[in-house]
Formats: C-alpha cells, structure tokens, sequence
C-alpha cells in the first residue's frame, strides 16, 4: 500500500470531497447523539440504578454513551473549518474584521431567540417573575447571566442561561475563537514587539481560563493543522483509519475514564481525535461520480447539518417542556412504552430544531452580509458552499 502525504496552501473546504461529506454527516450525528444521550438521561433511571437492565435498555444506553466523544469530534471540525478558512483568508485586508463578524453572528443568530424562548418557557412555568429583575450573576436568568453566555462566560462567571447546560461547550469555542486569531496575527507580524505582544495576549488567556479549556484548545489547533494536509493511503487504508477510529470509540465506550472533557481524559480524547484526522485527511479527492452512496451520504449530510447547532442548542428546553408535560417519573426501561415515549419526544425535538432553524439558524448568511456592508467591510459578500456557508 503507497502512502503519499502533502502539505496544502489552502485548506479544501470543497462540498464535492469525500471529507466535507464526513464533515457534514459527523457534525450532524454528533449533535443527535448529544440530544438522544441527554434525553435517555431525562427521562430513564440512571443505568447503574437498573439492577436487572433489559436488552433494549442496554441497547440503548450503549448507543446514546457517545455524548462526549461528540463534543470532542465537534472541536475538531470547528478547528478545521473555522481556523482553516481563517488562515486561507488572513492575508487579505480586513480579514479579522470579517472574522470576528462571522463568529459572533454564527452564535448569536442561534443563540438569542433560543433564549428567547428559554424566557417566555420560564414566565410560562413560574420560573421567572418578570415584575421582579434579578441582575445576580447566580441567577441563571437574568439579564447578566444572559450576556455572560453570548460571550462565552458560561461555567466561568454565570450559569447557563436557563440551566440550558450543553452551553458550556461554546464557552470552550468562543475562547477559541478568540485566540487563535491572536496566534495567527502574531505568526505573522513583521516586528517581534508586536510579535510578542499578541502571543502574550494570547497566552494570558489561555493562563487565566481553565486549564481544561486550555489543554483541549490542542484539540481545535489539531483541526486547523490538518485542514492542510491530504492523505493519500489508497481504498484499503481509507477503511483501516475508519475502522481504528470506530473500534477506538467503542472502546473508550466501555473502557473510557468518563464523559467530562477533563485532564485526566484527555490522553484518550488526543487519541481519538488523531483517529478520526487520519481518516479525514485521507478523504480529500472529490467524489467519485460512479460512487452513488456517498452522493446520498453528502444530500443527506447537507440536509441534516443545517439544523444541527439549532439541535445542540435548543435540545434541551425543548426536552425539559416535554418531559414535564407528558413524563412523570423516571422510566427504567422495562415497558414498551418508555420507549414510544422516548422516541416522541426525540422525534420532536428534532422536528421543533428543523423548523426553529429554518427560522433562524438559515439567515445567518443574510445577517451576516446585511451586518458587513452596515459597518461598510464587507467587498463581497456570497452565500458560499453548503458547507462553509454554515460554518465560516
């Protein structure tokens, strides 16, 4: 088998290669697979609790365990979209500006009528009085708490907002999102005072956030790298890295040392992402127009990617209202009908998340452009391919 390994000048971000189609269907997986793991833990008894599991409870604990080998799988994409298609575009004038504007409209288009709708939930339900203002950082739904998590404060100075706790991961992205820029302008500064002073600036971040975010920030850095790279190992050695990668997640499934994306897990989660890279940066070539699976595998991952950070973000709320309308205890498996109900509210969250999209999550590109020629930085402004219109 030749191996064949080369260094890019631009990252491809092409929808018609092999490996934006695994992009697409992994981000998409991997958002449903958060959703389904939270939902089993809303609504069954915890599968320790269980002392006499059925199969199916087991199967289903099983295939809804992979929660955080997803956010892992997410930081590496986030890496290799956001950081690659900033440094294809770093040199050019006003680059920066550009994108800190995509950034900030990526999150906030999604996340401010989600939060919205957190409101409104919480005055429906009692939660919130809204004759009353809370500005305490500890309350989860006050105004602090609300702008602490556009700006990616979350578990680090306030809640998330609402107790809509799978926010904490955009912490970790907005900090990325901030520092790598600053590495990337300091790489390229001409004078070492200017030099030093983005490094610096970058390294006092990475000194006062936690070390966590810190640490797996390698992990986003590791995305970036790779989107420059490509990979030619041949059919048989494509299936290989494909099969490592999967038998890995299996096995950190069953043998892992837990779901927080923490120090003492992150030698498996650097394992697994070199993986999962070694398989992507494998799938560089475009896609074999005799190959109609992977057409089907790319329609199929565009649709469902689209709506995948609406699913991560809204997932829970939506759960949450469900569960207290329909749910009353826990569930331990053992009825068919624990798991007609799981499949309801699991097919409805996905339904509410299409549409809550299509809404909102859909216009980003429109906001976007509208914003950029606002502030009169925008040259041209497109609506891009399937896949870096969602993510750049």
């Amino acid at each position: 088998m030749s191996i064949r390994i080369s260094l890019l000048d631009q990252s491809r971000t092409e929808a018609d290669r092999y490996n934006s189609v695994l992009i697409s269907n992994a981000r998409a997986l991997a958002a449903f697979e958060v959703a389904a793991a939270h939902l089993r833990a809303a609504l069954f008894t915890g599968y320790g609790a269980v002392a006499h599991p059925t199969l199916a409870f087991q199967t289903l604990a099983f295939l809804t365990g992979f929660a955080h080998e997803a956010v892992v799988l997410f930081f590496l994409i986030s890496g290799w979209l956001v950081g690659g298609s900033y440094l294809n575009k770093a040199a050019r004038p006003g680059a920066l500006v550009d994108y800190m504007i995509d950034r900030v409209t990526r999150l906030w288009v999604v996340l401010l009528p989600t939060f919205i709708v957190i409101l409104a939930l919480g005055i429906v339900d009692g939660t919130i009085d809204p004759r009353r203002a809370d500005l305490s950082p500890s309350n989860s739904y006050s105004l602090t708490a609300l702008v602490g998590n556009l700006l990616g404060l979350q578990k680090l100075l306030v809640p998330s907002f609402g107790g809509n706790f799978p926010l904490w991961s955009l912490a970790n992205e907005s900090w990325y999102y901030l520092m790598f820029p600053l590495l990337v302008l300091g790489w390229r500064a001409a004078r070492w005072p200017r030099r030093v002073l983005l490094f610096g600036a970058a390294a006092v971040i990475g000194i006062l956030l936690p070390v966590a975010i810190t640490v797996y920030f390698s992990l986003w850095l590791l995305g970036v790298a790779c989107s420059r790279v490509e990979l030619r190992l041949g059919e048989c050695g494509r299936w290989t890295a494909a099969l490592a990668f999967g038998g890995t997640s299996v096995y950190l499934r069953r043998r892992g040392l837990g779901n927080d994306l923490a120090l003492n897990s992150f030698g498996q989660d650097l394992a697994l992402s070199v993986l999962f890279m070694l398989w992507l940066v494998s799938l560089g070539q475009r896609i074999d127009p005799d190959r109609p699976g992977w057409w089907r595998l790319k329609r199929w991952g565009d649709a469902a990617s689209k709506f995948s950070f609406t699913l991560y973000v809204l997932h829970m709320p939506v759960i949450a209202v469900m569960l207290g309308a329909v749910v009353g205890a826990s569930r331990h498996g053992d009825r068919l009908d624990d798991y007609l109900i799981y499949a309801g509210v699991l097919g409805t969250t996905l339904v509410v998340a299409f549409v809550f999209a299509r809404l909102f999550e859909a216009q980003t590109w429109k906001v976007r452009s509208r914003l950029k020629r606002a502030l009169g930085c925008a040259r041209t402004v497109t609506r891009g391919s399937p896949l870096t219109a969602r993510q750049d």
